[in-house]
Protein backbone atom coordinates (compact mmCIF):
# COMPACT_ATOMS: atom_id res chain seq x y z
CA UNK A 1 0.00 0.00 0.00
CA UNK A 2 2.64 2.30 0.76
CA UNK A 3 4.25 2.11 -2.87
CA UNK A 4 1.19 1.84 -4.33
CA UNK A 5 0.47 5.51 -2.92
CA UNK A 6 4.46 6.48 -3.32
CA UNK A 7 3.37 5.87 -7.27
CA UNK A 8 0.53 7.93 -6.75
CA UNK A 9 2.44 10.52 -5.18
CA UNK A 10 4.53 11.18 -7.33
CA UNK A 11 2.28 10.83 -10.56
CA UNK A 12 0.61 13.67 -8.90
CA UNK A 13 3.59 16.06 -9.19
CA UNK A 14 5.00 15.72 -12.44
CA UNK A 15 5.30 18.34 -14.53
CA UNK A 16 3.26 19.10 -17.96
CA UNK A 17 5.30 17.40 -21.02
CA UNK A 18 4.62 17.38 -24.87
CA UNK A 19 6.90 14.51 -24.89
CA UNK A 20 5.02 11.22 -26.35
CA UNK A 21 1.65 10.47 -24.30
CA UNK A 22 3.27 13.18 -21.99
CA UNK A 23 5.41 12.02 -19.20
CA UNK A 24 2.11 11.85 -16.77
CA UNK A 25 0.21 9.00 -18.98
CA UNK A 26 3.66 7.14 -19.53
CA UNK A 27 3.87 6.74 -16.36
CA UNK A 28 0.27 6.20 -15.73
CA UNK A 29 0.36 3.35 -18.27
CA UNK A 30 3.56 1.35 -16.98
CA UNK A 31 2.09 1.62 -13.57
CA UNK A 32 -1.15 0.18 -14.76
CA UNK A 33 0.22 -2.13 -16.73
CA UNK A 34 1.62 -3.86 -13.88
CA UNK A 35 -1.48 -5.15 -12.01
CA UNK A 36 -2.55 -6.24 -15.55
CA UNK A 37 -0.56 -9.62 -15.04
CA UNK A 38 -1.34 -12.72 -14.39
CA UNK A 39 0.18 -14.53 -11.57
CA UNK A 40 3.47 -15.95 -11.93
CA UNK A 41 4.79 -12.74 -13.02
CA UNK A 42 3.07 -9.97 -11.17
CA UNK A 43 4.76 -10.66 -8.28
CA UNK A 44 8.37 -9.55 -9.43
CA UNK A 45 6.92 -6.46 -11.39
CA UNK A 46 4.93 -5.26 -7.83
CA UNK A 47 8.35 -5.79 -6.05
CA UNK A 48 9.42 -3.28 -8.66
CA UNK A 49 6.75 -1.36 -9.93
CA UNK A 50 8.20 2.30 -8.50
CA UNK A 51 11.42 1.78 -10.90
CA UNK A 52 9.47 0.56 -14.01
CA UNK A 53 6.69 3.60 -13.55
CA UNK A 54 9.88 6.33 -13.07
CA UNK A 55 11.71 4.79 -15.45
CA UNK A 56 8.98 4.80 -18.42
CA UNK A 57 9.65 8.35 -19.43
CA UNK A 58 13.26 7.59 -19.63
CA UNK A 59 13.20 7.36 -23.50
CA UNK A 60 12.03 10.59 -23.59
CA UNK A 61 14.77 12.21 -21.69
CA UNK A 62 16.94 10.34 -24.06
CA UNK A 63 16.62 12.74 -26.75
CA UNK A 64 18.22 15.08 -25.26
CA UNK A 65 21.73 13.52 -25.44
CA UNK A 66 20.66 10.70 -28.12
CA UNK A 67 20.07 12.10 -31.85
CA UNK A 68 18.92 8.75 -32.96
CA UNK A 69 16.64 8.61 -30.43
CA UNK A 70 13.31 10.96 -31.34
CA UNK A 71 13.18 8.21 -34.73
CA UNK A 72 12.48 5.66 -32.23
CA UNK A 73 8.85 7.05 -30.99
CA UNK A 74 6.46 7.48 -33.70
CA UNK A 75 6.55 6.42 -37.70
CA UNK A 76 5.14 8.91 -40.13
CA UNK A 77 3.67 6.50 -42.52
CA UNK A 78 1.84 8.64 -44.69
CA UNK A 79 4.97 10.02 -45.49
CA UNK A 80 5.48 7.02 -47.84
CA UNK A 81 1.82 6.58 -49.39
CA UNK A 82 -1.04 9.18 -48.39
CA UNK A 83 -3.83 6.73 -49.91
CA UNK A 84 -2.37 3.38 -49.22
CA UNK A 85 0.81 3.68 -46.86
CA UNK A 86 -0.01 0.42 -44.51
CA UNK A 87 0.67 -1.35 -48.37
CA UNK A 88 3.51 0.14 -49.17
CA UNK A 89 5.40 -0.06 -46.42
CA UNK A 90 7.12 -3.36 -45.92
CA UNK A 91 6.89 -5.23 -42.31
CA UNK A 92 9.91 -6.51 -41.82
CA UNK A 93 12.75 -4.16 -41.28
CA UNK A 94 15.58 -5.92 -44.11
CA UNK A 95 12.54 -5.55 -46.84
CA UNK A 96 11.76 -1.83 -45.48
CA UNK A 97 15.45 -0.83 -46.05
CA UNK A 98 15.65 -2.39 -49.09
CA UNK A 99 12.87 -0.13 -50.51
CA UNK A 100 13.78 2.97 -48.79
CA UNK A 101 16.82 2.79 -47.06
CA UNK A 102 18.07 3.15 -43.63
CA UNK A 103 18.46 6.59 -43.41
CA UNK A 104 14.69 7.20 -44.63
CA UNK A 105 13.50 4.96 -42.27
CA UNK A 106 15.05 6.75 -39.31
CA UNK A 107 14.22 10.23 -40.49
CA UNK A 108 10.62 9.15 -40.49
CA UNK A 109 10.62 7.07 -37.40
CA UNK A 110 11.10 3.30 -37.08
CA UNK A 111 8.87 3.00 -33.78
CA UNK A 112 7.17 -0.83 -35.36
CA UNK A 113 10.90 -2.10 -35.17
CA UNK A 114 12.23 -0.41 -31.89
CA UNK A 115 9.31 -1.86 -30.25
CA UNK A 116 10.41 -5.64 -31.78
CA UNK A 117 14.35 -4.81 -30.96
CA UNK A 118 13.38 -4.55 -27.00
CA UNK A 119 10.79 -7.25 -26.86
CA UNK A 120 13.79 -9.37 -28.29
CA UNK A 121 16.05 -7.94 -25.83
CA UNK A 122 13.94 -8.33 -23.10
CA UNK A 123 13.29 -11.99 -23.72
CA UNK A 124 16.91 -12.68 -23.63
CA UNK A 125 16.85 -11.13 -20.26
CA UNK A 126 14.23 -13.19 -18.76
CA UNK A 127 16.09 -16.46 -20.02
CA UNK A 128 19.37 -14.77 -18.02
CA UNK A 129 17.13 -14.13 -15.12
CA UNK A 130 19.34 -10.41 -15.46
CA UNK A 131 16.63 -8.56 -13.25
CA UNK A 132 18.41 -5.35 -13.55
CA UNK A 133 17.76 -5.44 -17.14
CA UNK A 134 14.24 -6.56 -16.61
CA UNK A 135 13.31 -3.77 -14.84
CA UNK A 136 15.12 -1.29 -17.39
CA UNK A 137 13.74 -2.65 -20.51
CA UNK A 138 10.39 -3.35 -18.93
CA UNK A 139 10.44 0.46 -18.37
CA UNK A 140 11.50 1.34 -22.17
CA UNK A 141 9.62 -1.34 -24.12
CA UNK A 142 6.38 0.54 -21.95
CA UNK A 143 6.93 3.56 -23.32
CA UNK A 144 7.49 2.73 -27.35
CA UNK A 145 4.89 0.24 -27.14
CA UNK A 146 2.24 3.16 -25.37
CA UNK A 147 3.36 5.68 -28.21
CA UNK A 148 2.42 3.22 -30.80
CA UNK A 149 -1.31 3.80 -29.74
CA UNK A 150 -0.89 7.50 -30.17
CA UNK A 151 -2.63 8.68 -32.79
CA UNK A 152 0.02 11.95 -33.76
CA UNK A 153 2.73 9.33 -33.79
CA UNK A 154 1.93 7.82 -36.75
CA UNK A 155 1.45 10.79 -39.08
CA UNK A 156 3.77 13.42 -40.90
CA UNK A 157 1.64 15.96 -39.30
CA UNK A 158 2.34 14.87 -35.72
CA UNK A 159 1.34 18.29 -34.48
CA UNK A 160 -0.91 20.04 -37.00
CA UNK A 161 2.10 22.42 -38.60
CA UNK A 162 0.97 21.17 -41.72
CA UNK A 163 -2.69 22.58 -41.50
CA UNK A 164 -2.14 25.39 -38.65
CA UNK A 165 -3.01 23.22 -35.81
CA UNK A 166 -0.11 23.31 -34.18
CA UNK A 167 -0.65 22.41 -29.92
CA UNK A 168 -2.61 19.58 -30.94
CA UNK A 169 -0.30 17.07 -29.96
CA UNK A 170 -0.12 18.38 -26.42
CA UNK A 171 -3.79 18.83 -26.21
CA UNK A 172 -4.65 15.26 -26.94
CA UNK A 173 -1.55 13.37 -25.11
CA UNK A 174 -1.12 15.48 -22.18
CA UNK A 175 -3.90 17.80 -21.30
CA UNK A 176 -6.57 15.73 -21.51
CA UNK A 177 -5.21 12.19 -20.06
CA UNK A 178 -3.90 14.85 -17.24
CA UNK A 179 -7.31 16.50 -16.08
CA UNK A 180 -9.68 13.28 -17.08
CA UNK A 181 -7.02 10.70 -15.55
CA UNK A 182 -9.37 10.02 -12.69
CA UNK A 183 -12.85 9.52 -14.39
CA UNK A 184 -10.89 7.00 -16.71
CA UNK A 185 -11.70 2.94 -15.91
CA UNK A 186 -8.57 1.97 -16.49
CA UNK A 187 -8.13 -1.00 -14.18
CA UNK A 188 -10.25 -4.01 -16.05
CA UNK A 189 -7.38 -4.74 -17.99
CA UNK A 190 -5.68 -8.28 -18.57
CA UNK A 191 -2.73 -9.14 -19.98
CA UNK A 192 -2.68 -12.01 -23.03
CA UNK A 193 -0.10 -13.63 -24.76
CA UNK A 194 0.58 -12.02 -28.18
CA UNK A 195 1.27 -14.75 -31.22
CA UNK A 196 2.58 -11.61 -33.59
CA UNK A 197 4.21 -9.26 -31.68
CA UNK A 198 5.34 -6.95 -34.95
CA UNK A 199 2.53 -7.91 -36.45
CA UNK A 200 -0.12 -6.59 -33.57
CA UNK A 201 2.38 -3.35 -33.05
CA UNK A 202 1.35 -2.71 -36.92
CA UNK A 203 -2.18 -3.39 -36.52
CA UNK A 204 -2.47 -0.80 -33.31
CA UNK A 205 -0.07 1.79 -35.72
CA UNK A 206 -2.78 1.63 -38.31
CA UNK A 207 -5.35 1.98 -35.90
CA UNK A 208 -3.45 5.26 -34.65
CA UNK A 209 -2.90 6.35 -38.33
CA UNK A 210 -6.81 6.27 -38.89
CA UNK A 211 -7.54 8.17 -35.73
CA UNK A 212 -5.72 10.53 -36.67
CA UNK A 213 -7.05 11.83 -39.32
CA UNK A 214 -10.22 12.46 -37.02
CA UNK A 215 -7.99 13.94 -34.26
CA UNK A 216 -6.94 16.57 -36.35
CA UNK A 217 -10.22 17.00 -38.66
CA UNK A 218 -12.30 17.94 -34.99
CA UNK A 219 -9.86 19.85 -33.87
CA UNK A 220 -9.81 21.69 -37.03
CA UNK A 221 -13.85 22.18 -36.83
CA UNK A 222 -13.59 23.06 -33.21
CA UNK A 223 -11.18 25.84 -33.49
CA UNK A 224 -13.33 27.28 -36.34
CA UNK A 225 -16.28 27.67 -33.73
CA UNK A 226 -14.02 29.23 -30.77
CA UNK A 227 -12.81 32.82 -31.27
CA UNK A 228 -8.94 33.43 -31.02
CA UNK A 229 -8.91 34.65 -28.01
CA UNK A 230 -11.18 31.83 -26.67
CA UNK A 231 -8.84 28.66 -27.54
CA UNK A 232 -5.75 29.72 -25.57
CA UNK A 233 -4.90 31.31 -22.27
CA UNK A 234 -1.85 32.44 -20.66
CA UNK A 235 -0.32 30.91 -17.43
CA UNK A 236 0.72 34.29 -16.00
CA UNK A 237 3.28 32.57 -14.05
CA UNK A 238 5.25 30.73 -16.80
CA UNK A 239 4.02 33.10 -19.62
CA UNK A 240 3.04 30.12 -21.35
CA UNK A 241 0.60 30.10 -23.58
CA UNK A 242 -1.41 26.80 -23.26
CA UNK A 243 -4.93 25.76 -24.47
CA UNK A 244 -8.28 27.13 -22.41
CA UNK A 245 -10.02 24.82 -20.15
CA UNK A 246 -12.88 25.37 -22.19
CA UNK A 247 -11.32 24.09 -25.27
CA UNK A 248 -9.75 21.04 -23.44
CA UNK A 249 -13.07 20.61 -22.06
CA UNK A 250 -14.93 20.93 -25.62
CA UNK A 251 -12.50 19.17 -27.93
CA UNK A 252 -12.69 15.87 -24.85
CA UNK A 253 -16.56 15.31 -25.95
CA UNK A 254 -15.63 15.91 -29.70
CA UNK A 255 -13.81 13.14 -29.82
CA UNK A 256 -15.68 11.16 -27.19
CA UNK A 257 -13.50 8.93 -25.31
CA UNK A 258 -10.81 8.80 -27.25
CA UNK A 259 -8.36 9.30 -25.17
CA UNK A 260 -9.27 6.70 -22.52
CA UNK A 261 -9.78 4.20 -25.65
CA UNK A 262 -5.91 4.79 -26.22
CA UNK A 263 -4.92 4.73 -22.79
CA UNK A 264 -6.75 1.20 -21.82
CA UNK A 265 -5.14 -0.04 -25.34
CA UNK A 266 -2.15 1.19 -24.01
CA UNK A 267 -2.07 -0.62 -20.82
CA UNK A 268 -3.50 -4.01 -22.60
CA UNK A 269 -0.12 -3.76 -25.45
CA UNK A 270 2.63 -2.79 -22.44
CA UNK A 271 1.30 -5.77 -19.84
CA UNK A 272 0.93 -8.31 -22.69
CA UNK A 273 3.99 -7.25 -24.10
CA UNK A 274 6.53 -8.39 -21.22
CA UNK A 275 3.84 -11.55 -20.66
CA UNK A 276 4.39 -12.61 -23.96
CA UNK A 277 8.11 -11.89 -23.58
CA UNK A 278 8.18 -13.80 -20.66
CA UNK A 279 6.67 -17.06 -21.58
CA UNK A 280 8.83 -17.49 -24.45
CA UNK A 281 11.91 -16.71 -22.26
CA UNK A 282 9.82 -20.30 -21.11
CA UNK A 283 8.39 -18.68 -17.74
CA UNK A 284 11.48 -18.25 -15.64
CA UNK A 285 10.78 -17.92 -12.06
CA UNK A 286 12.24 -14.68 -10.91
Amino acid sequence: MVKRFLVYLALALLPLSSNAWGFFAHKLINEKAVYALPPGLIEFYKLNVIFITEHSVDPDLRKHSDEKEGGLHYMDIDHYDLKHPFDSVPKYWKDAVVKYSEDTLRKYGTLPWAIQEKYYQLIKAFKDKDKSKIMKLSADLGHYASDACVPLHATENYDGQLTNQKGIHKLWESSIPERYHDTYQLNMVVAGYISDPLKYTWTLLKKSYELSGKVLLKDKRLREKFLKDQIFEIHTGKKQKVFSKEYVEAFDKEIKGMVEAQLLESIKFVSSLWYTAWVEAGQPTL
